[in-house]
């Protein structure tokens, strides 16, 4: 049985996952047996249907524009044994270091003069790293960059931490 999606007939099987699809980018959800259904009815005409898409709700988005971030990895000391990352507590085998705070503005200098605008600190979950040199830190960074973003993603912190 063929059926009829965007004028084109389709084979039944890449029809209805095409269907799916077209569910997916209309009610932004699926179900997760459908989910399972779109993942194990990929085909090349199917990707290249989901694939283009995905390039057009990207370009509606945000254009064609490439942004980039300077990541910087101020600490890979850890509290947490996450058995999926390479900082955990209980890998003896990293090398454990941790930035200074000029070090850190060194990163920035360096990443300003390059062209990133986007500063991401990026470390383990660190009690070196309070509250306050935190906000030291980020102030610092925003005093000598102000049109530049800075995200953190510094582990898990209370609300209050990241206000």
């Amino acid at each position: 049985m063929n059926i009829q999606i965007d004028g084109q007939i389709e084979g039944n099987m890449d029809g209805q996952v095409k269907v799916l699809i077209d569910r997916l980018e209309m009610e932004k959800t699926l179900t997760k047996a459908e989910f399972v259904r779109l993942i194990e009815g990929l085909t090349p005409v199917v990707s290249e249907y989901l694939q283009e898409k995905a390039r057009r709700i990207a370009t509606a988005h945000f254009g064609n524009r490439v942004y980039t971030r300077g990541l910087i990895e101020f600490t890979n000391f850890c509290l947490n044994d996450c058995h999926y990352c390479g900082i955990r507590r209980s890998n003896m085998e990293a090398s454990r270091y941790r930035l200074t705070t000029e070090e850190i503005l060194s990163c920035c200098e360096t990443g300003y003069q390059l062209g990133f605008r986007t500063f991401v600190l990026q470390g383990g979950e660190d009690p070196y790293f309070s509250d306050d040199r935190m906000v030291e830190i980020i102030s610092r960074i925003r005093k000598g960059y102000p049109d530049c973003a800075i995200t953190l993603s510094i582990g898990e912190k209370d609300t209050e931490s990241y206000a």
